[in-house]
């Protein structure tokens, strides 16, 4: 019973400490490439409100940058405290891509950082626009080893097991496996229709605060395009990604679905209470057919059902229902709803070039034509992104189980034999201070935000003479 609950509780404990850490390079994967563009948008048109927009970026920048680094050296240490078992199974492969990550992408996101945070007045322009790119492309290149390593995970390939060790046989088939090209391409995405949602809602509080400077209107109008252009893009790659499951783990399909039993003309469920005893759902609303026209593209297309994947004893061979069905739910709801919000203020930005709409004056207008309840919505979703972006990682990661790596190694093969009572005294720590750490995070951005607000009352819709005057100079840098 206590090896039970050693796992229960290691397994808690790691995904507590993942989806603490993935919150913070979430944002900086995409954030570096929006300064980049704040920054060229600078050089190329010397408008003092895209310094002003890099400027205040670059600090949250700078913050989920730190809280990433540390919450991430946190988690790698439980690779040997939780769960030696991994290391010493497959570290002859996750052990590569993990230096590859460090070799090629910290090490360059650390040479470049200071130049980026701190040299906007002391080097030259092409220097510190150089350094910007290449701290994004650094967190990007970070973000491709790390889904390399996650995605062989979950379809393996381009190795052997000697004596119950892996050992690469082709790193090409390692690093490209199957579900790669889909996750990485998912996951920039989710990056940056987290980053777009923040520097919306972050911009539209600003707003509703008072600030009424240009900048904030600039990255008002660019979190909500590029979130409006994106959703698209993000749906069609969930949909291509859910078809590559389907091969590779049908299984984890199926737990997404909700179904038991495979065969044609499967609905899509809207809500159930999936009950794993009885094997059935309960209180089931669904859309005929919709599953089998999604996952197959006819109502006729066969479904897998979880009962398929059950062992002779009749032992579960699938993931845990309930938490893969709901996380998955979850994250399609909260992109449906970026999705509806963001094309909403697309539409009514839109609108405000027609004179007429341009000239209402009404109490329920707000900036560039955006009705007063759509930016007051905004403010909440600055935060959306992390909602998807955890619950599609809790859809992936249980919707693995019970493997750890598919195929190779169970989740109870590479636990680590310490006493439960000492993993839940660690669990209750990290708990603790993540708690305050996410909190002070958050704090920390709206008092950057008020106190940009307080400087933006005075701030003129034009530029000043001193603003033009720095940006002479800054221009002459370049």
């Amino acid at each position: 019973m206590e090896a039970l609950d050693t796992l229960l509780l290691s397994r808690i404990q790691f995904a507590a400490n993942i989806s603490f850490h993935i919150l913070f390079p979430t944002v900086t994967i995409a954030l570096g490439w929006v300064l980049l563009f704040f920054r060229l948008r600078f050089a190329h048109s010397g408008d003092e409100k895209w310094m002003a927009a890099y400027r205040f970026w670059v600090k949250v920048f700078a913050l989920s940058f730190a809280m990433g680094v540390v919450s991430g050296i946190t988690m790698s240490f439980q690779f040997g405290t939780n769960w030696p078992g991994f290391m010493e199974t497959v570290g002859n492969i996750a052990g590569p891509l993990l230096a590859y990550e460090v070799l090629t992408a910290f090490f360059l996101e650390a040479a470049f950082v200071g130049i980026m945070l701190f040299g906007i007045s002391r080097v030259p322009g092409w220097l510190h626009v150089t350094a910007t790119a290449l701290v994004a492309f650094g967190t990007t290149l970070s973000t491709f080893w790390i889904i390399v390593l996650n995605s062989w995970m979950h379809t393996p390939q381009g190795y052997e097991v000697v004596n119950g060790v892996a050992f690469a046989t082709s790193w090409w088939e390692i690093i490209f496996n199957p579900s790669m090209p889909y996750r990485f391409a998912h996951m920039m995405l989710a990056s940056f229709l987290t980053v777009s949602f923040l520097v919306a809602g972050v911009s539209a509080f600003r707003w509703v605060i008072g600030d009424r400077s240009r900048e904030v209107r600039a990255v008002l109008k660019t979190g909500v395009a590029i979130a409006a252009l994106l959703i698209p893009a993000q749906i069609f790659m969930g949909d291509m990604h859910g078809l590559n499951t389907l091969e590779h783990q049908p299984q984890k399909v199926a737990a997404m679905e909700g179904n038991w039993d495979s065969g044609p003309n499967t609905p899509l469920l809207l809500f159930a209470l999936p009950d794993e005893e009885l094997r059935e759902n309960r209180f089931e609303i669904g859309i005929p057919n919709a599953a089998s026209i999604i996952l197959k593209h006819h109502a006729d297309g066969v479904v897998p059902g979880l009962n398929d994947f059950l062992a002779d004893d009749g032992t579960p061979l699938h993931p845990p229902v309930s938490p893969v069905f709901w996380s998955f739910r979850v994250m399609v709801g909260t992109g449906f709803g970026m999705l509806g919000l963001s094309w909403a203020a697309v539409f009514f930005m839109w609108r405000r070039r027609d004179r007429h709409v341009g000239r209402a004056k009404g109490r329920w207008m707000a900036v560039e034509g955006l009705p007063k309840p759509l930016l007051w919505a905004l403010v909440p979703m600055a935060f959306s992104g992390w909602v998807a972006t955890l619950a599609g990682w809790y859809t992936t990661e249980i919707g693995r189980q019970p493997w750890l790596v598919q195929g190779i190694m169970t989740t109870d093969m590479a636990v680590a034999d310490v006493p439960a009572p000492m993993v839940l005294g660690t669990l209750l720590a990290y708990l603790a201070v993540y708690a305050s750490l996410l909190i002070a995070y958050v704090g920390v951005i709206a008092y950057l935000a008020r106190k940009a607000a307080r400087g933006g009352d005075a701030r003129p819709d034009s530029m000043s003479h001193s603003g033009k005057a720095n940006v002479v100079a800054l221009n002459a840098a370049e």
